[in-house]
């Protein structure tokens, strides 16, 4: 796989990390303090859904958040540059905000609309903590004994007590990749997209292939196009929390041109040039609209439009 100049620190969701500072999650007696501390910073999830302030941006709670939402789950997210502890909660789907104690303070709003409200750090926090919680409402029950396992070091675990298996979160790898050839990229689309929108081809890897290699089959198994596997170049990545995955960028040269759709993954694909490329980043293709720029797939169209015709 090419080397590449650029990383994953400016991509949307991935960028300005705090520290995890994960030495602290089993210790309960320091999570405790940390949570009741007047400098404490707790965000608020619902169901997925970040608690956003009617401006934008995250509703940041204090030590309040232990009186609020007494029964909320807590998720020890680690320490900002200050060295003041971040936290999450769960609220639970029970959870009345029009009479909780921190009514009017903000809503609970979709993800992806809220994205554009946010700062990179809370981009960062808030689709992490979607992540983790969502992993734990589906990952109740240990797969290997049946039993209802327990939440521990500080939401980054979970233990059977019966048969004391240990579950971490998991995250899948997802290839999302353009297929070049010469000048031109493959774009695809799906049928419940908005009208005009077009972006990359993506799909899970699966056990036993490299990334390189589930990139390629993907690509032909969604448009029948032939990539080299060997000749794939890595981008960047980035997290993406719906529900829980890493979706890795990718360029690869195609070794043809011809176009055969599985209309069960498309609704169509096309070749456009990089000149259209371009005017499509721009917002000036009477056809054709970019991915959101909060998504992996915009940058990696980005990164391919940018470079000079004929590399």
């Amino acid at each position: 796989m090419t080397s590449h100049n650029n990383n994953s620190e400016f991509i949307p969701l991935g960028s300005r990390p705090i520290d995890r500072a994960g030495h602290h999650r089993s210790d309960e007696a320091w999570l405790s303090a940390a949570y009741q501390r007047d400098d404490v910073l707790i965000l608020v999830v619902q169901k997925g859904l970040p608690l956003i302030t009617a401006k934008g941006g995250l509703v940041w709670l204090g030590p309040e958040a232990a009186k609020a939402a007494p029964d909320a789950r807590r998720l020890f997210m680690g320490l900002d540059k200050n060295g003041t502890p971040v936290f999450a909660i769960d609220v639970g789907d029970g959870f009345d905000l029009e009479t909780s104690l921190i009514a009017g303070l903000g809503e609970f709003a979709d993800f992806r609309m809220a994205m554009s409200r946010m700062s990179e750090l809370e981009l960062n926090l808030a689709s992490t903590a979607r992540s983790i919680f969502e992993w734990h409402k589906s990952h109740r029950f240990c797969a290997k004994c049946g039993t209802e396992s327990e939440m521990q070091e500080a939401g980054w675990k979970r233990v059977c007590p019966s048969c004391e298996t240990q579950h971490f979160p998991r995250t899948d790898p997802v290839a999302i990749m353009l297929a070049t050839r010469g000048d031109k990229c493959l774009l695809g689309r799906q049928s419940f997209w908005p009208a005009g929108m077009w972006s990359c081809l993506a799909g899970f890897i699966e056990p036993g292939e490299t990334l390189e290699q589930g990139a390629a089959r993907e690509i032909h198994e969604e448009s029948g196009v032939i990539c080299r596997a060997d000749k794939a170049e890595y981008l960047f990545c980035q997290p993406w929390p719906f529900p829980s995955s890493l979706m890795i960028g990718m360029l690869l040269p195609a070794e043809s041109d011809e176009i055969t759709i599985d209309e069960t993954e498309l609704e169509a694909a096309r070749w456009i040039t990089r000149a259209e490329a371009r005017d499509v980043l721009a917002g000036k293709h009477p056809e054709i609209m970019a991915p959101m720029s909060f998504a992996v797939a915009h940058h990696i169209l980005k990164e391919w439009a940018e470079r000079p015709d004929g590399s």
